[in-house]
Parts: structure tokens; sequence; C-alpha cells
């Protein structure tokens, strides 16, 4: 400490107050303040860079001066800190750990109050809202130190308690031959983490699981309605025994790094519930990279009023695939929602006087009273083969998994020209697009016009937790901007947001459709004869009324599902 001296009015803020507390004697905080303009440095963090100064004193001075709350991280449980949010070079280089994420915010310690370019650069890279807390400076290497480490404790954490998790029973694919050097599978600690990790999948309802090896890290990622968020970070040493333990479960060849393979898990939980893992390693720079995706059959049929259709879609639905034959085509990008439509479709056709047959790859949703047929291409079996062969059981429904070529679009087509029902998908960004997506492919016209009854695109988006709270202060201007109407403008909206709370994710839980159902009409009929664009049928569709997905996603906003937010991430303004 200084004896307190009378500062001279050239010193003022922080500065003044330092020498007033006694902590800096006022020629030593001149001499800072100069050396610090010197350096380019503000103030603070000169005296945090060079430890100019009592490291607590400084912390109590500053926190009332610039009205941050004072914490002691040596008290704070850093196990699980969001450090996968912030890269490491940017922890040390602002001396910042972060704490904690709530909904779109990122609380963090800082020991320099007056780093704001430091705090805006870590909102800029992970695209948050941050919030400060002070600690003093000598706690803060350390301090992030324990946090890029804490991996390791929540490891650790992982695989104690919870004896029962050894004795879990799965199923591996389809060998069961005996594999030799199991390369550490059958280490007890990586048996347990494993577990643990399939166990927290399911109970979060994730629908995939990915192990990552880097170069100096290791991370597994749950998507949670359709977002990848971190769980934890193993020792990076852990990643050769993590991958064979994965491997040996779904009956993969665990000698085998340098190409990909794909297998199956079966998790065999209480009361007669089985849940299916596929099982998916890809060879990266560091290791292998391995996905779960997770195949719930139990919440495969949602029933059509669950998926998230507006009524006047659901009737056109139900209509299509009440038909005796036609063809219903579903279209989206990857984990849009599709095999649930279909598999939600089936169900409801799936009576005893039916004969319905499916080939997919993979098959992700097992269905009793379906005839279900896996694609193998290395054995012969396509698409297109597995359709003849369906055409010659006596088929009432068909489901192909997915029309990719002109072979297997050409007999879907002349199956629903011949008296069945057939479901299948397309990729496509939205339902017009999927008819001249048949055409580019080779398909005429008249057969498209002939066969195909209903198109449904569809997105999936995540729904708003109860602690959403209402949107202020949208202007008109940015309301029109958004595709709503001058008339429902004037009507009044009430619009939400995402808040964030312990119950939920970032302020969503779960998730609903967003769809653009267009039956085939006569007029559509006649645009597609004269091998019109995609945008043309677009325009026609608009003129009967139809919603595009644009148009959905802001009804389900106006009703309070979603955000504004959420939608833009979901579908094109």
């Amino acid at each position: 400490m200084y004896a307190q001296s009378t500062p001279t009015m050239r010193l003022t803020g922080l500065a003044r107050r330092l020498v007033e507390q006694g902590l800096m004697a006022e020629e030593q905080a001149a001499e800072a303040l100069a050396k610090a303009g010197e350096k380019g440095r503000t103030f603070t963090s000169h005296l945090v860079r060079e430890r100019a100064i009592d490291a607590l004193g400084f912390a109590h001075v500053a926190s009332e001066d610039f009205g941050l709350p004072l914490i002691d991280l040596g008290a704070v449980n850093l196990n699980h800190a969001p450090t996968d949010l912030v890269k490491e070079e940017l922890l040390r280089k602002h001396l910042i750990v972060p704490l904690v994420k709530r909904g779109k915010r990122l609380f963090v310690a800082t020991a320099d109050p007056g780093n704001k370019a430091g705090l805006d650069e870590i909102a800029f890279s992970t695209g948050l809202s941050v919030e400060a807390v002070l600690t003093p400076f000598n706690a803060i290497e350390a301090g992030i130190d324990r946090a890029l480490a804490g991996s390791t404790q929540a490891f650790d954490d992982l695989t104690e308690g919870e004896d029962d998790l050894e004795n879990l029973s799965f199923d591996a694919g389809e060998k069961e031959e005996d594999k030799a050097d199991a390369s550490g599978a059958d280490d007890a600690p990586v048996v347990r983490f494993v577990n643990k990790i399939l166990i927290d999948a399911v109970r979060k309802d994730a629908s995939d699981i990915h192990f990552e090896p880097y170069e100096d890290q290791y991370r597994v990622r749950f998507r949670i309605d359709g977002v990848l968020a971190t769980q934890v970070r193993p020792p990076i040493r852990m990643a050769p025994r993590l991958a064979a333990r994965l491997k040996v479960m779904a009956s993969l060849d665990i000698a085998e790094r340098r190409v990909p393979q794909d297998g199956r898990i079966k998790l065999n939980l209480a009361k007669g519930r089985a849940i299916d893992f596929r099982v998916s390693t890809c060879p990266t720079l560091f290791g292998e990279k391995i996905v779960l995706r997770i195949l719930d059959s139990s919440g495969a049929y949602l029933g059509p009023e669950k998926l998230g259709f507006e009524p006047d879609q659901q009737q056109h639905y139900l209509e299509a695939i009440s038909k005796p034959y036609g063809m219903v085509l579903v279209t989206g990008p990857t984990g849009s929602g599709k095999t649930v439509s279909l598999y939600t479709a089936l169900g409801i056709l799936n009576e005893e006087g039916r004969n319905i047959s499916t080939v997919e790859d993979p098959v992700e949703i097992r269905m009793k009273g379906i005839n279900q047929v896996q694609q193998n291409t290395k054995q012969g079996l396509t698409f297109a083969i597995a359709l003849r062969a369906f055409l010659r059981q006596d088929p009432d429904v068909i489901m192909v998994g997915e029309i990719r070529d002109l072979e297997t679009a050409e007999i879907a087509i002349k199956a629903a020209q011949t008296g069945h029902l057939v479901l299948s998908t397309l990729h496509t960004n939205d339902a017009p697009q999927s008819i001249t997506r048949l055409a580019n492919m080779g398909v005429p016209s008249y057969n498209i016009v002939s066969a195909v009854h209903l198109v449904l695109a569809q997105r999936l988006a995540r729904t708003l937790h109860k602690c959403k709270k209402p949107e202020e202060h949208l202007p008109d201007e940015a309301l029109l901007k958004l595709g709503y109407t001058e008339a429902e403008i004037e009507q009044g909206m009430k619009l939400y947001q995402a808040v964030g709370c312990d119950q939920c994710n970032e302020g969503y839980k779960g998730r609903t459709g967003i769809f653009q159902v267009m039956p085939i009409s006569e007029e559509m009929e006649q645009i597609i004869l004269t091998e019109a664009s995609a945008l043309e049928l677009g325009r026609q569709a608009e003129r009967e009324g139809i919603n595009d997905l644009r148009r959905s996603a802001l009804n389900k906003v106006k009703a309070g599902i979603t955000s504004l937010t959420e939608i833009n991430r979901v579908t094109k303004d």
C-alpha cells in the first residue's frame, strides 16, 4: 500500500481512485498512464499485464468503478466451462475465462475491466452477448488453465458411480465374430464412459452423437433439436481407446483405420425398450471421427396432428396418402424430418389388408407389419432391383428411401401408374423444384403428371420453451421486409424470442415441422406439360393459396411456436 496523497487534477477516473485508495502513488499512476499510452494499451490493461498493482485491491476498486460484480475464481467449478466456444489463443490474449452459457448470453470472468475490444472480439467469434464479471488478475491465468483442463475431470466424473452402466445390454451389428486385440476397448473406464454418453444422449433426446479427435483435444458433441453442442472433452490420449470401444460394440474391424466403416449398435433398455444406433466411422488427420445416429422407433410415428401441419396442409396430406395409387414425394435437406413424415404415413396405412414394402439406405426405423429391405449396393441390391422385386410380390404401398437416378424414378412412376401408392423422397429446396428435378433426371413430363399427386417440402424448426418473452420494438418496416403483410401488422401480432433457462436448450425445447404441401392441380399439370420452370410452378402454387416454406414459417412465429431468429436459420428470407 502506498500512503495517501492529494492527487493533482491531471489524474482522473480510475487512476485518481487508485491513488485516493492508497493503492498507487501519484507519480506511479502518472507513469503508468504514460507507458500505457506509449504501448497502445488502456490504463487497466497496462496495470494487469505489468502486474503493477496489488491484484485484490485493484479488483475491488475497478469493480466499483466499472460496476462489475467481483468473484473469487478459485471457488468456481470450471470443469464444465464452455471453452469450446472460444479459441484458447483468444482466452489467453485477453485474459478471459468463459464461465457459463445461458441462452444467447455468455458469462465470462475478466481481470481487465477496460478491455472492451477483447470482450467485443469474444462476442463476435461466438455470436453471443458477452457479460463480464471481474476477478483479480493473479487468478486469471490459473483459471484459464483449469477451464481448459476441466474436461479431464469431467471425464473422471462420468466414469464414476452408476454401477449399472457396466451391465447395460448391447447387441452389435450383423457380425458377431471375435475381434483380436481390442486395443483397450475392454478398459473399464472407457466402457463406463461410452455407456454413460449413450444413455445421456437418449435422455436428452439427441439425434446424433459426434466423437471427434483433433490435434490437441477431443470432444463429444450431441445434436439436440438440430443444433450441435459440446457435452464433454475427454483427454486426447483416450481417442484410440474410445474409437476401439465403439467399433467393437458395432462389430467393426478395429484394426482398419484407413477407410470408413458402417455398423449398428442396439442398446437394450429397461421395460422392453430398445434404441438402435447407426455407427459411421471416418478417418481424419488426427484419428477416426465416429458419428452415431440415434434411431428410436418409439418416436417414429407421431401422428399427423403432431408433425406441425396447418389444417389445410394436413387435409391435403391425408387425402394424398388415402388414394389407392399415385406418388407422394417428400423433399428437403438431410435431417429435415422426411423419414418421420413418411413413416407417419406408413403408420396410418399399416393395416392387415395392405401389403407394404420399403427399400431404404439405411433402414432407420423398424415397424412391425411392414416388409423392410436394406439397400446393399456391394451385394447388388439397389433401389431399382428391390423395386422390381416388390412389383412381383403383390404390393399395395411401396416406399423408396430416395429417388436418386432415372432407373429408380422410372420404376417408381410405373408402379404409381399401375395401381400402387408410392412414397419417396428427393433432395430439393422446395416442392416446385422436385418436379423439375424429376424432369432433369429424364422423366417425361406426361409421366410426372400421371403419377405425382402431392409434393411435400419440409424443414424442422426449434420450438420456443415456456421461458420465451415477447419481441419488443420491431418496426413495421422490418416486419414487412421479413414477409408479413400490412394487414397482419395492422391487426397486431405478438411475436416471441428465445430467452433460455435450466430446462431448455438456448430457449428452445423440441422441434416442429415447417411445410409446403403442394397438391398437383389441373392447372399445375398444364404447366408441367409445357416443361415450365420451377419458378412458374411456384407462382401457380401461390395463386392457389399454397404457402411456401417461408410463409409457413412466418405463421409459426405469429402463433408463438418459434422465433424470427429460428426461421431465418432454417428458411431463406
